[in-house]
Order: structure tokens, then sequence, then C-alpha cells
């Protein structure tokens, strides 16, 4: 067996493998998690009617590292911290009102991209595999875009949706793509140099 057969992930394998750690690691785990989720909601682009953030970058990391489960239980996490006022949301908000607004059908896309991701890179679309990763990424930001656009036709129209709630967003979700993937490709050649 060569390193490369003797370091690869097993199917079923999340990066941090929090799954296979005790309760109260899994519990922090989600804290941070939210923290994480919350600092990057405040990089911010303000823009009408969904602002720019770095929240789908860590939504796909989230998933990616911690697994599809306990990353979209995270991310449902901070979500429910939102809904119950916490200013953890783009530009400090946090309401019930962010549920039913313009930016709705993003927050709601969050928890289901993040164990989309989470699947995949348990799946060997992982850091081992840099193309892989960065088109699991990228499909995860994909379906961000698609099921927000679906809700905000509903407040403005399909073709204003398209224009307001995807177009914007095509370069910058690429480039988070890539440095998403660059990160699960840094983080599995430190895992296999301390391995």
């Amino acid at each position: 067996m060569n390193d490369l057969t003797q370091t690869a992930p097993r199917p079923g394998f999340a990066p941090l493998d929090l799954g296979a750690r005790p309760l109260t690691v899994q519990i922090a785990a989600v804290l941070l998690g939210t923290l994480i989720l919350a600092i990057s909601s405040q990089i911010s682009v303000p823009m009408v009617p969904v602002p720019v953030t770095m929240q789908t970058l860590a939504v796909t990391l989230i998933g990616a590292l911690y697994g599809w489960r306990l990353g979209a239980i995270t991310i449902t996490a901070w979500l429910f911290e939102a809904a119950l006022g916490l200013p953890v949301l783009a530009n400090g908000n946090g309401s019930l009102l962010s549920f039913v607004g313009p930016t709705a059908g993003y927050l709601f896309a969050f928890p289901i991209v993040g164990a989309l991701v989470g699947w995949l890179v348990e799946r060997g679309w992982n850091g081992a595999r840099p193309g892989l990763a960065f088109v699991a990424m990228l499909v995860g930001n994909g379906l961000c875009l698609v099921l927000g656009a679906l809700w905000l036709s509903t407040l403005i129209g399909l073709e204003k949706a398209i224009i307001a709630g995807v177009v914007p967003f095509l370069i910058g979700g690429v480039l988070k793509s890539a440095l998403g993937a660059a990160i699960l490709v840094a983080f599995d050649r430190g895992r296999k140099r301390a391995a």
C-alpha cells in the first residue's frame, strides 16, 4: 500500500470526523460553527434586495468539515438564533421577519446546502480531489442561488429575481467555491502531514 491509500478518507468520512467525537465536543462545534456563521454574515457588501456576504462560504465549509448531519444541525441552530432575535445575520439582522423577507429563500436554503456539500465531501468530493471539491462547493453555491431566487420570485417576479438575486452573485459564487475548495485541499494536506 502506498501512502495515499493509507491516508485516504474512509467512505462516509467528514474531515473533522465530529460524528465520532463525544457529545460535548459536538455541542462545542455547533456553538463555534454558529459563531463563525454570525461573523461571516457581518462581512457584507450592501445590495438591494440581497446583500453579498461570506455566509455561503461559511455554510459550505461547515457542511464540508462537519459532515452533512452536524453541518445541517449547526446551520439550523444559527438560523434559530436569528429567529430568536440575535443579530447573527447580515448587517446585524435577526428576527422572525428575516424569514419572510427577500432573503428568506437563501436562509432556508442554507441547511440544505450545508447538508448537500457535506454529503458530497463524505463521498470523496473533498480536498484529496481538488476538482471535485470545487464542484461540490459550486453545486452548493448554485443550489443556494436557485432556492433563494425561487422565493424572491414570489415577491418581485422571476425575471427580476434572476437579475437581482442570481446574476450579481455568480462571480462571487465561483470565487467562494474556489476558496472553499482550496481550504479543503489545505486541510487534507495538513491531515496527511499529521498522519
